[in-house]
């Protein structure tokens, strides 16, 4: 097989790879939308915002198709984020048969435990943050105000949330690969780790809502998620691989 003929297969297990994926997505979907229904969805995602709301209080919807269209994306973003392991899972069969064997035994692990994470993450926002985050900001409200978020408001913060605290847990996988590429070291990690923090301040600051308790609850544990990966990128530092390797062969 030639150069280009290599190329092309590779073109055409690449799409269907991403077809797989889509697929995935796309009939979680249409299942989700059937039962138990997009409303339902979002009434689960509006909950812990319904919790510190005062009795009684609802969401409004702005636009014309609003009511419609915001439950629908809901739907989308818990389709994929089920469909995630599945999706992952394809673009790891992909790039696996070019891996060595020693890139495969570290790979495989990095991809289940990077999705682990980035579930984490969303379930510690959900369960967790947007309770204490509303309750404060409530809490802070005047009695003269009824509040009423719009629903396509809250459904853009959620996801920028979701988004901001699903990348801070992969903070422990980003340092163990730089640390394994080699591209710095523990003994730098720990110097930086003054910039760290600070850092970590910084993107909170500027991701989060402007009160001190959700960059808090988003700078701490990035800081703590550095510090494990300081801790685990120790036990793997001192691994190498081998350049005269050959890679795997296909399975």
């Amino acid at each position: 097989m030639n150069d280009q003929e290599s190329f092309i297969s590779h073109l055409i297990e690449l799409r269907q790879r991403l077809m797989r994926g889509v697929g995935a997505v796309l009939v979680l979907f249409v299942v989700l939308f059937i039962w138990p229904g997009s409303g339902y969805i979002y009434d689960l995602l509006a909950a812990p915002l319904m919790s510190a709301l005062p009795e009684g209080a609802k969401m409004i919807a702005t636009g014309v198709i609003t009511p419609f269209m915001v439950p629908v994306k809901v739907t989308a973003l818990a389709a994929f984020l089920v469909a995630l392991p599945y999706v992952l899972y394809q673009a790891w069969a992909f790039v696996a048969p070019g891996l060595y064997e020693h890139e495969k035994r570290l790979a495989l692990p990095l991809v289940v435990a990077s999705t682990v994470l980035f579930l984490a993450g969303i379930a510690f926002c959900y369960f967790f943050v947007f309770q204490k985050v509303f309750s404060f900001i409530h809490g802070f409200a005047p009695k003269s105000i009824t509040p009423a978020p719009d629903i396509e408001a809250y459904f853009s913060f959620v996801i920028t949330m979701f988004i901001a605290f699903g990348v801070t847990f992969e903070i422990p996988i980003v340092l163990i690969v730089l640390v394994r590429v080699g591209l710095v070291t523990v003994e730098q990690l720990k110097s930086a780790r003054p910039y760290a923090i600070v850092g970590a301040f910084v993107i909170a600051a500027v991701v989060t809502p402007p009160d001190v308790l959700s960059q808090l609850m988003l700078a701490i544990p990035m800081c703590v998620l550095y510090e494990a990966g300081l801790f685990f990128a120790r036990f793997i530092s001192s691994r190498r691989p081998n350049p005269t390797a050959e890679p795997a062969e296909n399975p």
